[in-house]
Formats: C-alpha cells, sequence, structure tokens
C-alpha cells in the first residue's frame, strides 16, 4: 500500500501497534486560514524578486481574514449536505450552489480594508467602480467567473469579487462537519464544493506523516490524496518530481508524461511553516519552468488566472 492511500478500517497492520489511517479531509478553520496565508506571504516577501506583488496579495489575504472574522454567519441545510454527499456529489457546489445574497457583504469588508491612498491608482480605480457596481452586478461577474469566464474589462474587478468567494465558501465549509462528507469518485476534485486544488502538502506530522493533502483553491478544504499519482488523470507511471536547480526541496512540481500537467507539491519536513495558498504564489518561477519544458499545469489559480473553470 502506497503512503497516505485510504483503506477501510480505522487501523492499518497490528491493531495494537499499527498505524492509523489517515484523516479522509480537513475542514478550513476561517477564523487562521487567511491570517496564515498573510502571514506566509509577509515572510517570503523578504527579499523576493516580486516582492512588492507578495505584499499586495499579503494584504488582500490579511483583508480576506478581515471579512471572514466580521462578515455574516452563514448556514447549510444539513438535508441538502445528506442529499449530495448520499448522490456522490459536493454539497458546496461551486457552480451550482445557491449563493447566500449577504455573501457581497463580504466584498465591502475586503475593499475597506485597503488604504486607498497607499495603493497604486489602477487598483484604486478598480475599488471605486466595485463600490459603485450593484449588488445584481457582482452576482453576474460571480456566475461569469464560474461559468462563462471572465471579460478582458473585468479581470480586475474579478480578483476582488474571487477573493471574496473564497471567504464566503471557506466560510460555508467550516461549518460543516468531516463525518458528514466524504470523498468524491473524482479524487482531485473537493469534496466540499468540487473545485480544484490549489496545491498539495506532505506532512511530516499528525497521527500519519507523511500523507499528501491537496487543498481546494475555493473553499480551502483539504482531502487526502495517494502520493505519485497524478491528481489530473489518476497515472502513475510516468510521474515524476521536479524543483529549480538548487531548490531546498520544500516545493516540488509533480510531472505527467500521461497527460502533460503538473501540480505542485509542499514538504513539510522541508519546511514545518509551508502555506499552500502562500506558497504556491511566491513560487511562480516554478510555474514558468516546468511549463517552458512542456507540461501545463492541472487547473489555474484562481488569483491569478480569471477563465472558464478557473476552480474546476
Amino acid at each position: 500500500m502506497r503512503q497516505g492511500e485510504i483503506t477501510k478500517g480505522k487501523w492499518i497492520g497490528d491493531p495494537l501497534g499499527g498505524v492509523k489511517a489517515p484523516q479522509p479531509l480537513i475542514l478550513p478553520d476561517p477564523a487562521m486560514r487567511f491570517a496564515n496565508t498573510a502571514a506566509r506571504l509577509e515572510a517570503l516577501s523578504a527579499g523576493h524578486p516580486m516582492e512588492d506583488w507578495l505584499r499586495f496579495m499579503a494584504r488582500l489575504a490579511r483583508a480576506q481574514h478581515a471579512a471572514a472574522e466580521f462578515g455574516p454567519s452563514l448556514e447549510l441545510g444539513q438535508i441538502d449536505v445528506e442529499q449530495a454527499v448520499h448522490a456522490r456529489m459536493p454539497p458546496l457546489s461551486a457552480d451550482g450552489h445557491r449563493r447566500d445574497a449577504s455573501w457581497t457583504e463580504g466584498l465591502g469588508l475586503i475593499l475597506d480594508s485597503f488604504d486607498d491612498r497607499d495603493i497604486p491608482a489602477p487598483a484604486r480605480e478598480i475599488m471605486v467602480s466595485l463600490r459603485r457596481r450593484e449588488a445584481d452586478d457582482i452576482e453576474v461577474l460571480a456566475d461569469d467567473f464560474f461559468n462563462r469566464g471572465v471579460d478582458a474589462a473585468d479581470a480586475g474587478a474579478a480578483l476582488y469579487v474571487v477573493a471574496t468567494l473564497q471567504v464566503y465558501f471557506t466560510k460555508m465549509a467550516g461549518a460543516l462537519t468531516e463525518a458528514s462528507l466524504r470523498l468524491l469518485p473524482e479524487r482531485g476534485l473537493c469534496p466540499c464544493c468540487g473545485s480544484t486544488p490549489v496545491s498539495s502538502v506532505v506532512t511530516s506530522t499528525g497521527q500519519t506523516p507523511g500523507t499528501r493533502y491537496l487543498y481546494c483553491s475555493l473553499c480551502s478544504t483539504a482531502w487526502n490524496h495517494v502520493r505519485a499519482v497524478c491528481i489530473t488523470c489518476g497515472q502513475a507511471r510516468s510521474v515524476s518530481l521536479k524543483e529549480i536547480d538548487g531548490g531546498s526541496g520544500v516545493i516540488k512540481a509533480e510531472t505527467c508524461d500521461e497527460c502533460h500537467t503538473y501540480s505542485k507539491v509542499l514538504y513539510q519536513t522541508k519546511d514545518m511553516k509551508v502555506d499552500p495558498f502562500a506558497d504556491d504564489l511566491a513560487t511562480l518561477g516554478l510555474d514558468l519552468l516546468v511549463g517552458e519544458a512542456g507540461w501545463s499545469r492541472h487547473a489555474p489559480n484562481p488569483l491569478l488566472l480569471i477563465g472558464p473553470g478557473g476552480t474546476g
């Protein structure tokens, strides 16, 4: 059995001294998710070639934290969860979930978290325009992101809308219970909302060190996935790991020669402070390297590329 593979029962091997099976999924903590990402981005930005941009993304993550902390409480009817899980569907299906209208209040909280005098003029203009938009227009922009793709003219505004959607879906996922959920038949998709992962983390602590968890790019849920198996096509025979020459080994690209895609893997044994969201943004050089070598990313980071299927 490969490390990280989910098996039936509570224990693997000797029940008195065996290795406990990994948790199938880990729901997000909205009170910490965005604060952790902001802190990691700030730490990674020092001396980074993209220092100014990473600091801006850290500010956006802090704004998301404020929206998660002070935004409206959200609930999902238990009957909806039970029905979805029974049908092997994600209960918070990103492109089919009927959003509570109060989610747009989070956008205002995010925009209000920025000091307009201390941001570039283009960003300031986008924020002013967003504040003037009607709620219905914001809903259309969110629907475009999930279903049709956002027009180039709205790409800047979509960054803040998507950031708000991350807060909304993370709070919704955090209100669920792990026992009520099941992994999907398509193991590369989030069991809560059906979106694609932003990256994965191989653990170094917990009940099963060495387990890989994929982290949802939308609702921040983590779920177990077998290591050395392509998260796009499920093949194992043509999977390999690549990193930038002289790299620390903290993050690598897992490439697949079957479907010619790749995904990022972070290793806690190399750095206990890795954050699947922040470290993805700070390693665009790895994306360029692997992309130039002929592999396509399994799915875009929704904060980087706005287009059809941006979140799975």
